[in-house]
């Protein structure tokens, strides 16, 4: 059976930073923001070229054991076939080591790149098998979905542990919100993170969690005002915060204030979701130490763009 046909045209994916867990949507919940990360691929007649400027630029292979590199190819292989050669141009915005989603935006570029130089790729790997891929790279669909969908996502799985599928929806948030995230200089391993998860919780944590939960999809998508109690969480934040004590020391001066706040994703970056005005007063007054920046919502998600002129 003959391999797929490549387009000879290069094509340029874009992809989001995401914060995850939110507070209490722990491995589930996901949020796209405005900082991106741009790759330009082009199928060559041999050899694989890797380019990268920005954030890792001085540490990220440039071989096959690259990211975005590894994701292609587990793209292709669902796709029918390799290229004989690949050009990868990585414009990195989105901090690595942070908990805003470096990793997934790798996989998502990959993976979406690979189906858009492929010829038919779309028939061949819809936006389903898209999803399915990419959690399966990832090893959790949380930040992959928020990546590939935009907006504020519910990821979860289905089956068992040997073999699970990942569904997602997509909600508008609400366009009141105002994203700070707090960026800390130095990163955090997310296998760091995780590992200091108990194996078990209290019951009446998990309850909790789950009523804050509830509430966090009903304040991110139609009232806001309800963020602060709906980022309340009992299950990984404290648990994780010897790994990162300043992260955790901010969440609680910001609450403290009144200001819906919480660790993003595995950590140590710190996200802030408040209004507008208090948005401005927070980035201007950001502590030494942390890089503070209002970003924009995200809602449309990994995006296959023009090249720029």
């Amino acid at each position: 059976m003959p391999g797929p046909a490549f387009r000879a045209a290069a094509t340029r994916v874009r992809t989001p930073a995401t914060s995850a867990n939110l507070g209490p949507g722990f491995d589930s919940f996901g949020l796209a923001l405005g900082l991106y990360d741009d790759v330009v691929v082009r199928v060559a007649e041999s050899g694989l070229h890797v380019d990268i400027a920005g954030e890792g630029a001085d540490s990220l292979a440039r071989d096959e054991r690259h990211l975005v590199v590894r994701a292609m190819r587990a793209a292709f292989d669902r796709l029918g076939g390799q290229p004989r050669g690949l050009e990868v141009v990585c414009a990195n915005r989105i901090p690595h080591g942070r908990g805003l989603g470096s990793s997934s935006a790798a996989i998502c570029a990959g993976i979406v790149a690979a189906r858009a130089v492929t010829v038919g790729g779309a028939e061949q790997l819809d936006d389903a098998a898209l999803l399915a891929l990419a959690s399966e790279i990832e090893g959790h669909p949380d930040n992959v979905a928020a990546c590939l969908l935009g907006g504020f996502t519910i990821a979860w799985t289905e089956g068992d542990h040997g073999d699970q599928d990942a569904h997602a929806v997509s909600l508008a948030p609400s366009e009141l919100i105002a994203p700070v995230v707090f960026v800390p200089a130095d990163p955090v391993l997310t296998e760091v993170a995780r590992g200091l998860l108990p194996a078990t919780v209290p019951h009446a944590d998990a309850a909790a969690n789950v009523g804050r939960a509830a509430l966090f999809v009903e304040a991110v998508t139609r009232r806001p005002e309800l963020l602060f109690a709906a980022t309340e969480d009992r299950l990984h934040q404290d648990y994780r915060s010897p790994a990162m004590p300043h992260s955790a020391a901010l969440v609680a001066e910001l609450r403290a204030r009144g200001v819906a706040a919480a660790i993003s994703g595995a950590g140590p970056t710190v996200l802030a979701l408040t209004d507008p005005a208090t948005a401005e007063k927070l980035v201007a007054g950001a502590g030494e130490g942390w890089a503070a920046h209002r970003l924009q919502l995200d809602l449309e998600g990994t995006a296959v763009l023009p090249l720029a002129p």
